[in-house]
């Protein structure tokens, strides 16, 4: 299993090089960042220390090697400046030292602020909608799509297969607007739900304090597409499952049906279930830009979309790679799942 999970970890670190190739080939063309960084006002001595400072005066090759440089946690720089791209991180050497580090993802140029400390800030956010929304769909899901399966041709089976088929279909930012609108705006009255609203709000005393009505919408929108596909596929493969030999010498054992069910029948009908919740996951992270943006709730999904339009691309570029390690840390861990739930996957 080591073999295998390290095996899992170097190509994930392959996959993780060729976004940050992308990501800089992407943003880096677009605008001047010098004088993004600069505004308005500056002078040409400004500007030629801010182009030193970014490497703009270098060839587009090792302004890329100096960005991969930066965002490794392992790295080399000269012991005059580390401190400034290696907050807290170990320095070995003379002259040119290792170091130890936090990636370093650059600052901000509009707020000048280290683009690691604003991801972090808002990650609790995105975190908090994405795990709320998944838990709706597993809750909601796997019941719904076992009762289908244990019920197909009946009435039940078809209105859940009939539902999830328009959750499938359904936009999710076309989902967010008809939701915020309806149940925020429309029938706020009944609802007691607002339109907009963060994760913690100040209270009188100057205190924060969390605010867990206004994560309603959002995460029930953002859970929509997830549970649908988490009924259809629990649906599936237990109806596959439930034809299988040893679920009828379970019933000829004298077995209940919740027994069968719940411990013989389930369990090996997780495999794709697991599959879609993972993924599902890790598109949550990543995919909740224009629902964080709708609602407005502060995460690393308005945070981006707040920083194309001030086209402030270190954070468009750090939000993407945060985004992308998300996806290959999920993957490995869903891949650990599969032999801890079905044995015949296990990695000897």
């Amino acid at each position: 299993m080591l073999t295998f999970i390290l095996k899992k970890l170097f190509y994930g670190l392959l996959v993780l090089l060729g976004v940050v190739l992308l990501v800089f080939i992407l943003f880096q063309g677009f605008g001047d960042p010098a004088r993004l960084v600069m505004g308005q006002t500056g002078n040409a001595a400004t500007e030629a220390a801010i182009r030193k400072e970014l490497y703009l005066d270098q060839p587009k090759s090792s302004q890329f090697f100096h960005y991969l440089n930066d965002i490794s946690p392992v790295s080399f720089y000269r012991r005059s400046d580390w401190k400034e791209r290696a907050v807290g991180g170990i320095a070995l050497g003379g002259e040119r030292v290792l170091v130890l580090k936090t990636p370093y993802l650059r600052r901000s140029y509009q707020t000048k602020r280290p683009v690691g400390a604003m991801l972090l800030q808002a990650l609790p956010g995105t975190l908090l909608l994405a795990l709320a929304a998944m838990l709706i769909a597993v809750l909601i899901g796997i019941p719904l799509g076992m009762l289908a399966a244990v019920r197909k041709g009946s009435w039940v089976d078809s209105t859940a297969i009939f539902t999830s088929i328009l959750g499938i279909s359904a936009p999710s930012f076309f989902m967010g607007i008809i939701i915020a609108y309806l149940f925020g705006f429309v029938l706020s009255d009944w609802t007691g739900l607002s339109l907009t609203g963060s994760w913690s709000a100040i209270d009188m005393n100057g205190q924060r304090r969390l605010t867990l009505q206004n994560l309603i919408l959002p995460a029930l929108t953002l859970g929509i597409r997830p549970l649908a596909i988490i009924t259809q596929l629990t649906r599936s493969a237990l109806l596959d499952v439930l034809q299988q030999d040893y679920i009828r010498t379970a019933y000829a054992k004298g077995l209940s049906r919740s027994a069968v069910l719940w411990r013989h029948a389930l369990p090996n009908a997780l495999n794709p279930v697991i599959t879609a919740i993972t993924g599902w996951f890790a598109e949550l992270l990543a995919g909740a830009f224009f629902i964080e943006y709708i609602f407005g709730w502060q995460g690393i999904g308005k945070l981006t979309v707040d920083a194309l339009e001030k086209l402030d691309f270190p954070i468009v570029m750090g939000a993407v790679l945060l985004s992308a390690t998300f996806f290959i840390v999920i993957n490995i861990l869903a891949d650990i799942l599969y032999g801890i739930v079905d044995p015949r996957v296990r990695v000897k």
